[in-house]
């Protein structure tokens, strides 16, 4: 009938901004899951990395799917969203900027298979955080929720870039075209 129930118990309608974080957030966990089978392929070690997100992530839509609002100690206590991943992330993107050549133009998604999964990957994430900031804002979110999303889009980009750079593909930059 169009409604959908919270984990708190809530019926809310499926269109509801919960459903549509709870959403892009499932679809950024699949885009992950190809980006893993991708580099899996390749041997790369960093795929165990990419199968913690993918679970950090259902805990991230259990925080998602609990809103504030309506939840009870019980519920917060169970779906609650620490700061240890966040700064999990920030450690392995400080690992992998290191081995990478600076930055000098802007990349566009490119670099072989499993780069150019990990670029669809960050497009997707950053969909999920754009769904996410505004249940923060109204206080239905945790904070932190948004913020690793938002660190986690630069995994992916740097992730992304290493991928390219081990297997030898040249990243693709922006050209901006004659007028």
């Amino acid at each position: 009938k169009g409604f959908s129930s919270t984990f708190t118990g809530e019926r809310r309608p499926k269109g509801d901004r919960i459903f549509e974080a709870l959403g892009a957030t499932d679809e950024l966990s699949s885009a992950i899951g190809l980006a893993g089978e991708f580099s899996s392929e390749k041997g790369y070690t960093f795929v165990d990395q990419l199968h913690k997100v993918q679970c950090m992530l259902q805990d991230v839509g259990s925080n998602i799917a609990t809103p504030l609002s309506s939840a009870r100690e019980a519920h917060r206590k169970r779906t609650s969203f620490s700061e240890k991943p966040i700064l999990e992330l920030e450690q392995w993107i400080d690992s992998y900027s290191e081995q990478l050549p600076p930055l000098r133009a802007f990349i566009l998604p490119s670099g072989g298979r499993s780069s150019a999964a990990l670029h669809f990957s960050r497009a997707v994430c950053r969909r999920a955080e754009r769904c996410v900031v505004p249940l923060v804002q109204a206080g239905e979110a945790d904070p932190n929720v948004a913020k690793y999303l938002n660190r986690l889009s630069d995994y992916l980009f740097v992730l992304a870039r290493y991928a390219a750079m081990k297997e030898g593909k040249e990243e693709k930059i922006y050209i901006k075209p004659e007028p």
